[in-house]
């Protein structure tokens, strides 16, 4: 499975963004597509995915304030991104999960300045 993410960038405190995924493959094979990142100095960590039955489930640390969201036709799935705090700042993954078969996109950078 081939993962294109892009929507990254540079923001201010309290502000907002939108990544996006596409996948090579349609997203309802996937037991789940999620949106993972990497702080600087950490180790990869879940943000949020979405089940194959449309359930989402969050970090504690971005509930209420990030939202993953799919799109069957261009095999899309995104993370809005609002009130965003210094400490979001890293590169972002989309992966899927299909059986015992995860994949990764390149990642995509997200820069929160204070």
């Amino acid at each position: 499975v081939q993962l294109v993410e892009s929507g990254g960038g540079l923001v201010q405190t309290g502000g907002s963004l939108r990544l996006s995924c596409a996948a090579s493959e349609t997203i309802f094979r996937f037991d789940h597509m999620g949106w993972y990142r990497q702080r600087p100095g950490q180790q990869r960590e879940l943000v949020a995915l979405i089940t194959r039955d449309g359930n989402p489930d969050y970090a504690a640390a971005v509930a209420g304030r990030f939202t993953i969201s799919r799109k069957d036709v261009g095999n899309l799935v995104f993370l809005e991104m609002s009130d965003l705090k210094p400490d979001d700042t890293a590169v972002y993954y989309c992966q899927t999960k299909q059986g015992r078969f995860i994949d990764w996109g390149q990642g995509v950078q997200v820069t929160v300045s204070s």
